[in-house]
């Protein structure tokens, strides 16, 4: 086989090599990014789900100052 069969043959398994590690490496950096923000939008979910429940209560606490200043 003559050399230059062998370098172009080293070259293209040199080639797909690097060219799956990089593959490999930005999924598995997307994958945890992908994570990171299920994480935030779940936090945020939480969030939205308490909201309601908070102005309920600001809606309570209100009406009570007011009876206590209509007492008062």
């Amino acid at each position: 086989m003559s050399d230059v069969v062998i370098v172009g043959l080293l070259s293209l398994v040199g080639t797909i090599i690097g060219t799956l590690g990089g593959i490999i490496a930005t999924s598995r950096l997307t994958t945890y990014r992908i994570e990171q923000l299920e994480k935030k939008v779940d936090k945020h979910n939480s969030f939205a789900e308490r909201m309601p429940v908070v102005e309920e209560q600001i809606k309570v606490i209100n009406h009570r100052i007011e009876d206590l200043e209509k007492k008062g």
